[in-house]
């Protein structure tokens, strides 16, 4: 399902280039009586969609620089935007939290009599090996404990990781990008006291449907692919025990 969901993600987000053949011409700067806030720019415009007025990229942006932070979007744009892109998963989404969730985590269970600090073990030397920095961790169990007074919570740990120089690179293109910086590794034992590692689901491939037209060069895509194997592997020699 994440697949799905990120598929119809970049479907959203190409839609102006999709349909700029033949090209759009500039949009003229009239007032918005549906988006008062909108900016002005010829490159974006009012679109009518089947469920109400909604702000399209109309042509390619200018040219940013380096770190250069898009602006910001107003309450009722990001209302409109998701007022297309959700009848679109509905027929997705008819499932309760607890399965919804599910679709977006990458699991693996611990093999059996593998310790929790084993598990960790193993990902921190495959980490130092792909070559990802292992930049900080949240004992969100000793935290239960002390702050809570739960001592019957299971134990939990999140490990962030980080390639340095693909992460300079994403926040070039898009400083926004940060907030899902660094990338998680969490381990965590279930109520049946098994072993579980977890991350996002960073399933990349949808930006095969994007390319360039999310202003991503080849070599960047071919990082971001780098670290979702990489992840991926950190993973694997964890719920293995790998040495």
């Amino acid at each position: 399902m994440m697949r799905t969901f990120l598929l119809a993600l970049a479907w959203l987000v190409s839609q102006p280039l999709l349909a700029a053949d033949p090209p759009v011409p500039a949009i003229t700067t009239a007032a918005n009586p549906y988006l008062p806030n909108a900016p002005s720019q010829s490159w974006i415009g009012i679109t009518p969609t089947p469920y109400g007025p909604l702000l399209i990229q109309q042509a390619p942006p200018p040219p940013y620089r380096d770190y250069q932070m898009n602006r910001i979007l107003k309450p009722e744009e990001k209302k409109r935007w998701l007022q297309m892109a959700m009848p679109m998963m509905a027929n997705m989404m008819q499932m309760d939290a607890r399965e919804a969730m599910n679709y977006f985590a990458v699991k693996l269970k611990a093999k059996p009599g593998l310790k929790f600090d084993e598990v960790v073990e193993s990902m921190m030397l495959r980490a130092n090996q792909v070559n990802l920095k292992f930049v900080g961790s949240n004992l969100m169990w000793k935290d239960f404990q002390a702050v809570l007074g739960d001592t019957g919570a299971p134990r939990v740990e999140v490990f962030s990781f980080c390639d340095i120089a693909i992460g300079r690179e994403l926040l070039k293109i898009v400083p926004e990008m940060v907030v899902f910086l660094p990338c998680r590794i969490a381990v965590m034992e279930d109520a049946d006291k098994n072993i579980w590692v977890l991350m996002l689901d960073w399933d990349v491939t949808w930006l095969d449907m994007a390319g360039k037209q999310m202003g991503i060069t080849p070599e960047l895509r071919k990082g971001a692919l780098e670290i979702r194997d990489k992840m991926e592997t950190v993973m694997r020699a964890g719920a293995n025990g790998e040495l």
